[in-house]
């Protein structure tokens, strides 16, 4: 009864802080009403009150941490769109975002304009390009420009960082852990992939040396929580230390305290982030009840370290590292235990024991992570199976390389222990995200996380067998009909994908989203133009049009909506044709095409070959353009045609300046039979060079409902006023062109 007060206690504090932090408004009101309420409760002796005063009191002592935050974060949200010089002290471990930056979470000291900065501590989060030293604990002075956050994000404003220097280092304690952690990094990526880049993930949870396509694949799979420091590794430390004094003699005290010790130091080599706080707050209260000869259920402790985090910072109330991690443990503690006696009417104990954990999370996670993720793991309770026991192996015996640093052999022998089960879990990753179905597109809000829950519900309630035999009926429907849609769609997605679209197709374009990625075939030999930024939703494409092997890949500029997803085909290129290369993100992405086998290419008006039958020609950019560079109005322009290929010209993202200068270079003759619009249908558009081309087909690849209003009213006028159909992606799904007896043949997945 204990642990269900402090569970509502809880749960009624998490709602007070979202409710706050995204009204700050209701801040002024809500303190002295709180204590008001609790004063009347009190003096008037209602019975059972009890509960409803510590909700009160906590509530207003959430209220006025947040009244006492307000100001210093008003002051930062005042910076936003403004060019700022920063003073910051960095507070959390360091990530490399798909930008180039280096991300990180800090604490302002100095904010302001250049040159005069003000005395403002608030949180921040920060982007940089790399450099060293960015420490738990360092000091770095930043210019660049703000960007104020969404209410109740935890950082108060976002700086996108054009010039940073370290001016402190991280020092003391700080200053050992950063050292230690790049030692045991440095010595981790001595050792071949998989598992090397993965390694100091699993043992401290830094994430730098994991590749955007590992980090994908371990989301997709449900194994990223494995590198996030959680209770699990805090569990690890403590009862290793408390072993440990209690094998040489040490009394219950002295086992505490030296547990807390290591606790505290663990916390600080991983880096504070909310899970790490949760889960060393949480042992912390273990240990306390412990010492006081009072071991308490698990649950109440979890409960009341959610409410001191919330009352001491209540944005983590917004945190979804902070959510999952608190869910997660409740799951384990609440939900594994009548898994595991339902799971053992159908298996053995051991493997019901392995499957118990790892499902309770995934249940009670799921709903958590359908309110702000686009997709949800199929396999992942089957990916955890198979990664649960290599995951404390490897997390154990890295954390012990990485602690052994100062004896390099000691460390070298712990490191390559531990490499083993690290590659077996990003093998289990990356097999079981390559499946087809493995994840479900869902549009992340309330109503995937209602969905989910029902779902969620549904799997427990048919696994725990309720005694009212009308819910276990109810709960298996839900079931099997989940399932049955689930199996049909990993079906239709891969074996029987290319079953559902026609075969005479020699013109495909993807529906990847907002992006670009057109497929043409000319006989046995295929070419991809560009690749749209999902992976998953170009592997589905590819499957659906039963393409194994592009014989030319056409990257036409580096914008992330037309590459995002480039290094996903490494090992089944045979030809980059590639624009102008201007960052080394470009160059890393032709690196690994081509490490993978494939040969490069530069594309520039002159540029031309076969595709089986089919001939293609550059016809924009021109070499070496002064004018055009690189980027949108650089891009590789294509002239196909022949081969059973309608003559079609595919424009990029080339905006009206560029246009009407191919248009007045005279490369555009002839009749046309298909266009792909450039730039998803923006607003910039030459109507002069639709009316020449006067495709009877307009292909527009754009995503739906996306934040650009592509494509536009004024470009879909141009496109009628050329006696061109439109076919968008976002409307029609896939949409397939062929030529039959002379005339253009559409298929496409949706009808308008």
């Amino acid at each position: 009864m204990k642990d269900l007060r402090t569970s509502v206690l809880a749960a009624a504090l998490w709602g007070i802080a979202l409710l706050l932090i995204h009204v700050p408004a209701l801040v002024v009101v809500s303190i002295p009403v709180s204590l008001t309420g609790a004063v009347l409760l009190v003096a008037t002796r209602r019975r059972r009150a009890g509960l409803v005063v510590l909700v009160l009191l906590c509530g207003a002592g959430l209220a006025t941490t947040i009244a006492g935050a307000q100001p210093a974060r008003d002051a930062l949200g005042e910076q936003d769109g403004h060019v700022i010089e920063a003073l910051v002290e960095v507070t959390s471990s360091a990530s490399l975002g798909s930008d180039g930056r280096l991300w990180f979470d800090a604490q302002t000291i100095d904010i302001g304009p250049p040159g005069h900065p003000q005395r403002i501590s608030a949180p921040v989060r920060a982007g940089v390009e790399p450099i060293d030293g960015v420490d738990l604990g360092a000091v770095l002075r930043i210019n660049g420009q703000g960007k104020r956050t969404d209410a109740g994000e935890r950082a108060a404003l976002v700086i996108f960082g054009t010039r940073a220097e370290v001016t402190e280092r991280a020092s003391g304690i700080f200053a050992v852990a950063a050292a230690t952690r790049a030692d045991f990094i440095a010595r981790a990526s001595g050792l071949p992939e998989p598992g090397a880049g993965l390694l100091p993930g699993l043992a401290v949870g830094d994430t730098r040396a994991v590749s955007e396509e590992v980090s994908a694949a371990m989301l997709a799979s449900g194994l990223s929580h494995l590198t996030a420091v959680s209770g699990a590794n805090c569990a690890i430390v403590v009862a290793a230390l408390f072993w440990l004094v209690s094998l040489l003699g040490g009394g219950r005290l002295l086992r505490i305290v030296l547990s807390l010790l290591a606790l505290g130091a663990f916390v600080v080599l991983v880096t504070p982030e909310p899970s790490v706080i949760r889960a060393s707050v949480m042992a912390a209260l273990a240990m306390l009840t412990v010492l006081l000869g009072r071991p308490s259920a698990g649950l109440a402790m979890l409960s009341l370290a959610a409410c001191g985090l919330l009352i001491a910072d209540p944005w983590l109330a917004a945190t979804p590292g902070f959510a999952l991690s608190a869910a997660a443990t409740a799951a384990l503690l609440v939900l594994s235990r009548p898994l595991l006696r339902g799971l053992r009417r159908w298996m053995p104990v051991p493997l019901a024991l392995a499957l118990s954990v790892p499902l309770a999370a995934q249940l009670v996670c799921g709903p958590i992570v359908a309110l702000f993720s686009d997709t949800q793991s199929v396999i992942g309770v089957i990916a955890n199976l198979l990664a649960a026991p290599a995951a404390p192996i490897a997390t154990v015996i890295g954390l012990l390389a990485c602690l052994a640093s100062p004896v390099p052999a000691l460390a070298d022998l712990l490191a390559a222990a531990a490499w083993l089960p690290a590659a077996w879990i990003q093998t289990t990753a990356t097999v079981s995200a390559a499946l087809p179905g493995a994840t479900a597109a869902v549009p992340a809000g309330p109503v995937a996380a209602t969905v989910v829950a029902v779902l969620s519900a549904a799997a427990t309630l048919v696994l725990v067998r309720p005694r009212s035999r009308r819910l276990r009926l109810a709960a298996t429907a839900v079931v099997v009909i989940a399932l049955a849609a689930s199996i049909a769609r990993m079906l239709l997605t891969g074996p029987l994908a290319s079953m559902t679209t026609p075969g005479e197709w020699t013109i495909a374009a993807c529906d990847i989203g907002q992006g670009d990625a057109v497929l043409v075939r000319a006989g046995s030999q295929t070419a991809l133009v560009d690749t749209g930024a999902d992976p998953d939703a170009l592997g589905e494409c590819l499957a659906q049009t039963a393409t194994d092997r592009i014989d030319l890949l056409v990257l036409t500029h580096f914008d992330l909506d037309h590459v995002g997803a480039a290094t996903s085909l490494a090992g089944r290129v045979g030809t980059v044709l590639h624009g102008p290369v201007a960052e080394p993100d470009d160059q890393r992405i032709l690196d690994e095409l081509a490490a993978g086998g494939a040969t490069l290419r530069g594309g520039a008006v002159g540029t031309h070959g076969s595709l089986g039958a089919a001939e293609w020609r550059v016809v924009w950019p021109p070499p070496d353009s002064a004018a055009f560079p690189s980027g949108n109005d650089a891009s590789i322009v294509v002239d196909i045609a022949g081969g059973g290929v309608p003559r079609m010209l595919m424009l990029g993202d080339l905006s009206a300046a560029p246009q009407r200068q191919l248009l007045a270079s005279g490369r555009i003759r002839g009749e046309y039979t298909v266009v792909k619009v450039a730039h998803h249908g923006s607003r910039d558009q030459e109507p002069a060079l639709y009316a020449q081309i006067a495709a009877p087909a307009a292909l527009v690849s754009v995503g739906e409902d996306n934040d650009y209003g592509h494509p536009r009213k004024e470009t879909l006028d141009i496109l009628e006023a050329a006696g061109s159909r439109t076919l968008r992606t976002d409307q029609r799904g896939l949409v397939l062109l062929g030529e039959k007896e002379g005339r253009l043949v559409v298929w496409t997945e949706r009808q308008e």
